[in-house]
């Protein structure tokens, strides 16, 4: 920067300053020096570059929210640009995450690897699922590692789609995979070819001055609606089973903290501080990044992770119960289960101690343990089993295999054939073994074989088991329990493997009794649809695609979604919906998902398609269970401290606000449908402020009493600052 005071650096990452910060002061006043006269960029407002599809969006609030705070205070200013060059594909909800943390630029480069078709645009407006829009751009060079090369400068020129309507494309140089930056050569040859007959005009601006020079043509762009998904790397969903599971279990565990400590603050009890969560969150977030929990690494990042995350789960356990034993009364020995999330419950659970219990809990609020008139019946025969109750009768043959599933009410068959199939694939991707599951693979899939012992685990009441165990491959051992409770609509498969496997994939295939051209899968904060056929080459790439708690085909009349506690890989070809389990592959980790692992999924038939069904409040129920803790819950936890209606409303997240003043509250409109939603407290609340991500208070809203009503659009994301009374 010295010798070439024209030269621009772009860096991302808060967490890479903070790491800088800490460990080199002087090189951190240098860097902050730099970036005062204009040549050092802070770019991309997250605190890592994270994945896009496995995060729930809880976790991007939390990157935008570190990230855009540390920028702020550390360079005077929040990130206008989302830069995320190397991601595996892009969630419909991004755009309105993006707007809702200050940034309404967006910068990408994956897409260019796409294998089945080229994107039409490098300059274009991406729309996501609520209608929220930002100006998006991926370098038409396609690389983000540029070399200045002549031959380079004039494909990047001659590739841009977008020439006819802007003038302008960014071109990243420097050796930007595995970090570097520009070398001499490379700055010498762009000074040498700034105005060079035959090339195209260069110079060297910052990353906001490009933006907004691309957005004087703004009107003449296209608009580009939904996901962009990546048609390459769909093993990323799969591999490292352990670190995905574990990401979730974090997820889980710091949003429940944060519910408990702001029920202890509404009611002037002890509680963890904001900078003390804050320090777990940004553990999980650096374990988000693009190459963690994708799997892409090498072993020793997952040795790393994996005690990471799992401190993260442990402590987020240790201090909610630590919370919880202030809002209990320690002299009552008994268990009290606690509903954390923001819909009711009604269920069976299994307390610390074993005891099956029929539980009913209202949102955010302790539950009660009662009766209930529904029973299973398990009955065996020489053919397999029966497990029923007054929803649901499945059957299983002695394989393990669930010859029929009836839906009581409708009397409608939910399988077309023979369930719940275990299949192996030889998973031999042509390149980026870790990243890939190439389409070849699904023309090998075979039946898992072999001699299979079973059991009856629990004969009926408020459970009904059966545990199937068997071989696996050349070396792995399977055993699963097929579940049904009194009262669940859902027929659950509680899965251990001990997988040993390599070079080769496990799915489950659920032949559903249901047609229809397009599946249903969640992704953060809302659902997207996506084919169920290959009319398209576009069709075609989306053999396997990522979601978060479920997946739905429906007709009209009837549907059947396929919850996954864990699992992110999800595919539907025609009428068959299945889940990836696990991969074998064996780089750049040669030892990668060798262990023992545990999943649990399940297949809820039901009335309508996923919305009249309330899947996204199931799902979420199936995912996330109860806490168990000591004692009879006090005052604050034995009402809701909010409850919200209609039920496609969700309230996702409850939280001390980041400033110490009063707490925050993110819901979302779930269903795609205009809600007018109204939210009850079990507080006396003083105001009620709408936000933003970065916690911002944008607008007094007017409440009637512990009451406030909200218009939601279709998707809407929104938070909220409340202050108590």
């Amino acid at each position: 920067m010295e010798r070439y005071p024209d030269f621009k650096f772009a860096c991302s990452q808060a967490y890479q300053y903070a790491v800088i910060e800490q460990n080199d002061p002087d090189l951190f006043a240098r860097i902050r020096a730099k970036a005062a006269a204009g040549q050092w960029i802070p770019v991309g407002g997250s605190w890592i570059e994270p994945d896009c599809n496995l995060p729930w969006g809880e976790s991007i609030c939390r990157q935008f929210l570190y990230g855009q705070r540390y920028f702020e205070q550390t360079f005077g200013a929040r990130s206008s640009v989302f830069w995320n060059p190397d991601v595996f594909g892009y969630d419909a909800q991004l755009p309105q995450l993006m707007q809702q943390a200050g940034m309404s630029r967006f910068l990408t480069q994956k897409l260019s690897w796409n294998k089945f078709t080229s994107p039409p645009h490098h300059s274009f407006h991406w729309r996501g699922l609520d209608g929220s829009t930002v100006l998006a751009h991926f370098p038409p060079a396609d690389t983000y590692n540029g070399s200045a090369q002549v031959a380079e400068l004039r494909y990047h020129a001659a590739n841009y789609k977008d020439a006819d309507r802007s003038s302008d494309a960014l071109y990243l140089f420097g050796y930007g995979d595995g970090g570097g930056g520009a070398d001499e050569t490379m700055l010498e040859t762009l000074q040498r070819a700034r105005d060079l007959q035959g090339l195209p005009r260069i110079q060297i601006r910052s990353v906001d001055e490009f933006f907004d020079r691309l957005a004087i043509s703004t009107p003449d762009l296209a608009t580009i609606e939904g996901e962009l998904y990546l048609e390459y790397h769909r093993g990323t969903y799969t591999t490292q089973a352990e670190t995905k599971r574990l990401n979730r279990a974090c997820e889980a565990g710091l949003q429940a903290l944060e519910f408990v400590t702001t029920v202890a603050a509404a009611c002037r009890q002890p509680a963890p501080s904001a900078q003390e969560i804050e320090a777990l969150w940004r553990t999980l977030l650096v374990n988000q990044f693009h190459d963690i929990i994708p799997g892409s690494s090498i072993r020793e990042v997952y040795e790393r992770a994996e005690v990471e995350l799992a401190g993260v789960a442990e402590e987020a356990g240790r201090r909610t119960q630590a919370v919880l034993e202030t809002l209990c009364d320690p002299e009552d020995g008994t268990w009290t289960a606690i509903n954390t999330l923001g819909c009711a419950r009604a269920e069976v659970a299994s307390d610390p101690d074993g005891e099956l219990r029929h539980i009913v809990a209202a949102p955010f609020a302790a539950g009660e343990t009662t009766t209930t008139d529904d029973r299973v019946v398990v009955a065996a025969d020489a053919d397999g089993f029966v497990l029923s109750n007054a929803r649901l009768e499945a059957r299983t043959d002695r394989s393990g295999l669930v010859r029929s599933l009836l839906h009581v009410a409708s009397g409608r068959e939910t399988f077309a054939s023979p369930a719940a199939r275990l299949l192996l694939l030889d998973d031999r991707p042509l390149d980026f073994e870790a990243w890939d599951i190439d389409p070849f693979a699904l023309e090998t899939a075979r039946e898992v074989a072999g001699e299979v012992s079973c059991a009856v685990l629990s004969d009926g009441g408020l459970r009904g088991e059966v545990r199937f165990e068997r071989g696996l491959g050349r070396a792995s051992r399977l055993a699963q329990v097929i579940r049904l409770d009194a009262g669940a609509d859902h027929l659950e498969f509680e899965t251990t493997v001990d997988w040993q496997e390599r070079k080769t994939a496990l799915k489950v295939m659920f032949p559903v009794a249901c047609r229809a051209s397009n599946a249903t899968y969640e992704t953060m904060f809302g659902a997207t649809e996506r084919p169920t056929h290959a009319n398209t080459d576009a069709d075609a790439a989306k053999y396997e695609v990522p979601g978060h708690r479920w997946a739905d085909l429906a007709e009209p009349d009837f549907g059947v979604s396929l919850f996954s506690d864990c699992r992110h890989g999800y595919s539907a070809f025609g009428s068959q919906l299945a889940l990836t389990l696990l991969r074998g592959s064996e780089l750049p980790d040669p030892q990668a998902d060798i262990r023992r692992h545990r999943m649990r999924y399940a297949i809820y038939p039901h009335h309508g398609d996923w919305r009249r069904a309330d899947t996204v409040g199931r799902a979420l129920r199936f995912e996330r269970p109860v806490l168990w803790t000591k004692g009879k819950p006090r005052a604050p936890l034995r009402h809701s401290l909010l409850t919200a209606s209609p039920a496609n409303v969700i309230v996702d997240t409850i939280k001390p606000a980041e400033d110490g003043d009063g707490w925050v509250v993110r819901l979302y409109e779930s269903a795609g449908i205009r809600a007018a939603a109204t939210l009850d407290f079990g507080v006396d609340i003083a105001s009620v402020w709408m936000s933003n991500t970065l916690e911002d208070r944008i607008e007094a809203l007017a409440t009637e009493g512990r009451r406030y009503r909200l218009a939601l659009r279709p998707f809407q994301i929104a938070t909220l600052r409340i202050f108590q009374a």
